[in-house]
């Protein structure tokens, strides 16, 4: 599942990915494009406290944070 938050400030993101993953589909890997320090920074808190390993890659001024459990 891929969600894109680029442009939206916090608690936009981490409540953009809350309603993802709370979805019918129960999903085990999630990737959340921001383009905001401070909201990577939520939503890898977000995911970790969820359960997920976190990982994220920096391009340019975009953010990827992968969560799989």
């Amino acid at each position: 599942m891929k969600i894109d938050t680029c442009g939206t400030s916090c608690p936009q993101p981490v409540l953009m990915t809350k309603k993802a993953l709370s979805g019918d589909a129960e999903t085990d890997k999630i990737e959340v494009l921001t383009d905001n320090n401070t909201s990577k920074t939520n939503v890898k808190k977000y995911l970790l406290s969820n359960g997920f390993n976190v990982e994220i890659e920096e391009s340019d001024d975009l953010f990827i944070v992968r969560g799989i459990k």
